[in-house]
This record gives structure tokens, sequence and C-alpha cells, in this order.
């Protein structure tokens, strides 16, 4: 299961741009040059069938032409602590999600089903870690929201079948990026939205409607005694966001002070 990251933010700075860099990996070609073809350096042509030009032609017609060959093809099964592949991770995703089994929970926007968090390679059991032939298991992480709780359901990919299914109340590990959008959703269209809503006019001169117009950052929130109104008092046991918003190709917009509870869906703002 996965552990909740903690992560620490600094002083947000209005106007400071990330940058992230890259390393790129370059293919040099070498392809056959064209002097002596139809003349040398000194601009002089050379006679047809003469050392010169039959030279050049020679070593154009040994140099092949510039080869870029296909990646291998991913492999379908993962074999002992591989990190799981597409295939299997599809393929547990569709077994764990039962409709049965996940009826009666809700995703972030109240629709049925829970809302996915993660798909991770299960670590082995206790009895079966000196061996080479344990199976490979899978942990899918859901929220529901329906019951405030954090199910993960671990699928054996040898059997094809789920064998545990778990259920935590007050964890809460990292937000999705669904769950991110739905945080922003509200806090746009709730009247404690209405600064972030002036700070992008002042920054694009354009109104703010919608989270796509915005880069998002978030972070799971929980209450901190006499740090919040009452009405935050519950974040832990619900589902609570904090937001970092930045205009895109633009400045960060600071609402640490608001938080927006996705169990009930309404926003809160810290004193």
């Amino acid at each position: 299961m996965r552990r909740e990251v903690h992560r620490h933010l600094g002083k947000v700075v209005a106007g400071a741009a990330i940058a992230v860099a890259g390393t790129a990996a370059m293919l040099a070609v070498t392809l056959p040059g064209s002097a002596g073809a139809s003349g040398n350096g000194n601009g002089n042509g050379a006679a047809s069938g003469s050392p010169a030009r039959a030279g050049a032609a020679g070593d154009a017609a040994a140099v092949p032409p510039g080869v870029v060959e296909a990646p291998p093809a991913a492999g379908k099964e993962g074999v002992g602590s591989d990190p799981l592949t597409e295939d299997e991770t599809a393929r547990v995703v569709k077994i764990a999600s039962n409709p049965q089994a996940l009826a009666r929970t809700e995703n972030v926007e109240g629709d049925k089903g829970p809302e996915e968090l993660s798909v991770t390679l299960a670590e082995p059991e206790e009895s079966e870690l000196d061996s080479t032939s344990a199976p490979r298991r899978a942990d899918v992480t859901y929220y529901d929201y329906k019951d405030d709780a954090l199910v993960t359901r671990t699928v054996n990919l040898d059997t094809g079948k789920v064998e545990s299914t778990g259920t935590q109340h007050g964890v809460q590990p990292p937000l999705s990026h669904d769950e991110t959008v739905e945080a922003a959703q509200l806090l746009i269209a709730d009247p404690l939205g209405a600064g972030l809503r002036a700070d992008f006019k002042d920054a694009t001169g354009k109104a703010l409607t919608s989270p796509d117009q915005l880069k998002l950052d978030s972070m799971v929130y929980r209450a901190a005694p006499g740090a919040q109104p009452a009405a935050l008092d519950k974040c832990g046991e619900h589902r609570c966001v904090r937001l970092f918003p930045k205009v895109k190709n633009g400045p960060w917009i600071d609402s640490r002070d608001l938080i927006i509870d996705l169990s009930v869906r309404k926003v809160g703002k810290l004193h």
C-alpha cells in the first residue's frame, strides 16, 4: 500500500518560474558526402571514369544509409519484483473493479464507483521472502467518498483473483489528478474563491471559469487543533485538499489559507 507522502512547500513567490532541465540524447548519422561527384574542392570537374570519380563512387557505395531501429516490444508479463507492465496494470484494475464488490461506493464527483488512486506491485508475504517462485501481486487502492474509506484490493497476477480487500478510515494517501481538478472547480465556484478569481483576472485580463486555465499542485490537508474553523475539524477523517494554483505561463496565486473538503464539497478558510 502506498504510504502518505507529506510534502513541504516553501514560500510561494508570485512570478517565480520553475524550470525543469533535461538531458537530450542525440544520435549522429554519417551520410556519404557529395564531394567528387561533380567536381573537386577547386571547382575542376573530374573526367568520367577517372580514378578520382571512381574512388568517390566506391566510397559512397560502401557507406550504407542510416537506419533507426524501433525499440523492442515491452513484455506483457513482468518477472519477480519487476514493475507492473501496462498490460498487467490494465488487467488488475479490471479484476479489482468488480462492479458487484464496489457497487455501493462513490467517487469524488458523487458518481457510482470509487475513486481510483494507485496500482502498485505488492510486497511478497513474509513466508515468501526467500522463495524464487512467489506469485506477483498488485495492490489497487481506491477512495470511497460514500464511506470516507481507503479501499485496497490485492490481486494475484498468477491466478487472476482478488486475494483480499482491506478498508481503512483516517488514511489519506496523495491525491489523484481528478481529485485535484475537482477541488479547483469547487474553489473557483465558491464565494471564498473570489480572491483567486481576482488574482487570475489581474494576471491575465480574463475571467477564471475552469481548472483547465490553471496549473495545479495539491496536497492532503489534515486538521490541526486550534488552527482552523470548526468546519474543517474533520479534515483527515474527510478528504481535504490544499491547492497551489499557478497561472499557465504566469505567476503562482497564493491560496494556502483555503481548504476544500471533498467529502462534503465545501470550502473553508483557515484562521
